[in-house]
């Protein structure tokens, strides 16, 4: 017998351990709950413009929004117009984009900006990556204010492995320029930034006693790694992580948000 969906839904896979730890972080004065986007709120899919979170995420991240005492942020390696595009982030929700380097802190944030050295670097690293992209085959480029990234999920893995490694040789020495490492992606930028350095700034900026983090890639490990006493971290997948939690996937995270609403609900007495 087809359990109802009430019924399937009320199975939670998260650990006790974990279930405690969100029930410990929720008791917390003033909770920033910041998220990864693609492969954690959202299955990663082939194309990153068909990215969308699942609607059960969604909608208990809203929910979190709303909350007093409760500030939600999206930090995501995506830049910030892309982010907006897909994630249809909450009015109230903190934006960081392209790995930190862009911030969005509500109406009259200022937009980043490069000086002339490094708009020309970055399109020199651009005209480098270009050359890869026209020898290999299902590779191609997405453009970032602060950088360009290289894509190759639609690649053979040789393909991939070959147009990484010609681009970490022509680059990774390059004075100005700033290498990740992703998840069938390489990300270059002429600014430094992380999400771990995005994590510290917003924790400052809004003021919270604890902060909720969960991702998915090699570069949220920047962010993981921030986390301080009192903190509640989420690796998604089976990769290598320092965080002290994991779930395996985006629907594990639709029920890490669920039990956080229900356990921030009523500490805040809404």
């Amino acid at each position: 017998m087809t359990p109802e969906p009430d019924a399937a839904r009320s199975v939670l896979s998260l650990s006790p351990e974990l279930l405690e730890a969100v029930h410990r972080v929720a008791g917390t004065e003033q909770l920033l709950v910041a998220m990864d986007f693609d492969g954690t709120m959202a299955p990663l899919v082939d194309h990153a413009a068909d990215s969308r979170a699942l609607p059960r995420s969604a909608a208990a991240f809203a929910a979190l929004a709303e909350l007093p005492r409760t500030t939600t942020a999206l930090i995501s390696g995506r830049a910030l117009a892309s982010l907006r595009e897909v994630a249809s982030p909450p009015e109230k929700t903190l934006l960081i984009g392209s790995h930190g380097a862009e911030v969005w802190m509500g109406p009259g944030s200022t937009e980043l900006q490069l000086d002339d050295a490094q708009r020309e670097l970055l399109a020199d690293v651009r005209r480098i990556l270009a050359e890869i992209v026209d020898v290999a085959p299902g590779t191609l480029l997405e453009d970032k204010p602060a950088g360009v990234v290289l894509h190759t999920r639609l690649a053979a893995d040789d393909v991939a492995e070959d147009a990484v490694a010609a681009a970490k040789a022509a680059l990774q020495d390059r004075a100005g320029v700033f290498l990740k490492t992703g998840n069938r992606v390489l990300e270059t930028a002429v600014v430094h930034a992380s999400k771990g350095e995005g994590i510290s700034f917003l924790r400052q900026a809004t003021g919270a006693t604890a902060v909720v983090f969960a991702g998915d890639d090699t570069t949220d490990e920047d962010a993981l790694g921030s986390l301080i006493r009192g903190d509640l971290g989420v690796k998604v997948g089976l990769d290598f992580t320092q965080a002290e939690f994991r779930v395996e996937a985006p629907v594990h995270v639709s029920e890490l948000l669920e039990a956080l609403l229900r356990e921030r609900t009523k500490a805040v007495g809404a």
